[in-house]
């Protein structure tokens, strides 16, 4: 909200693929780190996984809202539409969670990485296909789940450093 505050709704402009290619860039960048073990960027993962979750929900937004919308959107009304797919992104992830038993508690953050870079290639295949699928969730679906796996890498990386 302190972004939309400075800068207004200028991601309006961007396209759901473009959004995905943000969320690409910074999950390639999680994996290279992970791959070399180090950073030349004074920026730690935990702010890409920030990034990744604040990008699918711009996307989330975006699939929501019709070009005709039009770009510019009063800050409160950026943050209620913020709110209200972070709300459901919450829902889901608790439902997970009771029905998988906290299962990622065992997983590593690298596996973590991995799954968010899979979801981002099902995600432009599924862009590629102009939002068709046969049998598969769509665009929202593997979007919350990217938001979902950003998190839970978040709080296993907190739990490293505490």
């Amino acid at each position: 909200m302190k972004k939309t505050a400075d800068y207004g709704t200028a991601w309006r402009i961007l396209r759901p693929s473009s959004l995905t290619d943000q969320i690409f860039i910074k999950a390639s960048r999680i994996r290279s780190i992970e791959e070399k073990g180090t950073s030349k960027i004074d920026e730690p993962v935990q702010d890409e996984y920030i990034g990744i979750i604040n990008y699918c929900v711009m996307a989330l937004v975006q699939l929501e809202m019709k070009p005709e919308e039009g770009l510019d959107l009063e800050v409160s009304e950026a943050e209620g539409l913020y709110d209200k797919w972070v709300k459901v992104s919450k829902e889901l992830m608790e439902n997970k969670n009771h029905d998988y038993g906290e299962a990622w508690r065992d997983m590593r953050v690298s596996s973590m990485t991995d799954l968010i870079l899979m979801k981002l290639l099902r995600i432009k295949q599924i862009e590629e296909n102009e939002g068709q699928t046969i049998i598969s969730e769509g665009l929202d679906a593997n979007y919350l789940d990217i938001i979902n796996y950003a998190i839970f890498a978040l709080i296993k990386l907190s739990e490293q450093e505490g």
